[in-house]
């Protein structure tokens, strides 16, 4: 994509969506923490069903301590991997009660240390409960960014700095989002969309899916 294709691409998604969210359910900087950290290899509807019992009994570091970590696998064993996910569940909250007062850190570094958290949750946190301007990169964001021609990259990093760079400042806010949801409901895995896609004419997708009859 060109850099006028690529304003045209994000103005019109904006105009979709013009306050796009994640679908995850959270009400805080922790509970959304939480709620990325789970939702690896699973989906965001998968991972509401569990938290909305977990968090309705432990919304906090301290809580979810005092809860235990066999409380937290009963509430989790519905998603994947959910041993390893109720571990770190605990261990991070450890860690906030112990090394941050409780608090979500609002920094990278901080965030990635914490168990479970890679720089994909890491940079979902940042954008979504404190308002950077980052990009986390998912399976739907690095479809759409290399079939569109947006950002092409061969690695989830590659991708999230060519879009981070190619994208204008003004979009740097929802770019996550807006992605996000083109994937997941637009420009899907099998047969993309295109004959509903809002930025078609733009895109640098050759094979492009007839409207079906």
């Amino acid at each position: 994509m060109t850099p006028a294709q690529i304003d045209i691409f994000y103005a019109r998604l904006g105009d979709a969506n013009p306050d796009p969210a994640t679908e995850l359910e959270y009400t805080d900087a922790f509970t959304l923490l939480v709620a990325v950290v789970l939702s690896a290899q699973s989906t965001d509807v998968g991972v509401n069903k569990a938290t909305r019992g977990l968090f309705a009994a432990a919304s906090t570091p301290a809580a979810m301590l005092a809860l235990g970590e066999a409380a937290v696998r009963d509430h989790i064993k519905t998603i994947g991997l959910f041993n390893t996910k109720a571990k770190n569940v605990i261990a991070l909250s450890a860690m906030l009660v112990e090394q941050h007062g409780g608090e979500v850190p609002n920094d990278r570094e901080a965030l990635e240390a914490l168990p479970g958290v890679g720089r994909k949750t890491a940079n979902v946190v940042l954008n979504t409960a404190f308002g950077a301007e980052t990009c986390a990169v998912d399976t739907h964001i690095f479809r759409v960014a290399n079939r569109t021609g947006l950002a092409p990259g061969k690695t989830v990093l590659a991708v999230e700095t060519a879009i981070m760079a190619r994208t204008p400042k003004r979009f740097l806010r929802n770019a996550h989002h807006w992605l996000i949801l083109h994937g997941r409901y637009v420009c899907i895995a099998r047969r993309p969309r295109c004959f509903a896609c809002p930025v078609a004419d733009v895109c640098g997708f050759g094979d492009k899916t007839p409207a079906p009859d």
